[in-house]
């Protein structure tokens, strides 16, 4: 019999691709400036903002060189030959 419990982390979870897609378009309202600021730093870091319609990686481009966001800080973006 195992007495393991599960305790719940402090830290929030991810956003996805498709919630921070959803809020930078503006289909899901952000529940803060923070939140929509992350939503589009999520889409950097995947590179997704630059796979979708060209006024994303336009924005994304400029949230950046507003020091609103940063370059990509992950390297989860899959490549193929």
């Amino acid at each position: 019999m195992s007495k393991m419990i599960q305790i719940p982390l402090p830290f929030e979870e991810e956003m996805s691709t498709f919630d921070a897609t959803m809020i930078a378009e503006g289909v899901v309202q952000a529940e803060s400036q923070e939140q929509y600021i992350q939503a589009w730093q999520v889409l950097i870091d995947t590179g997704t903002a630059y796979q979708l319609q060209g006024w994303f990686g336009r924005t994304a481009n400029a949230l950046i060189e507003s020091g609103h966001c940063t370059k990509p800080q992950t390297t989860n973006q899959t490549y193929s030959c």
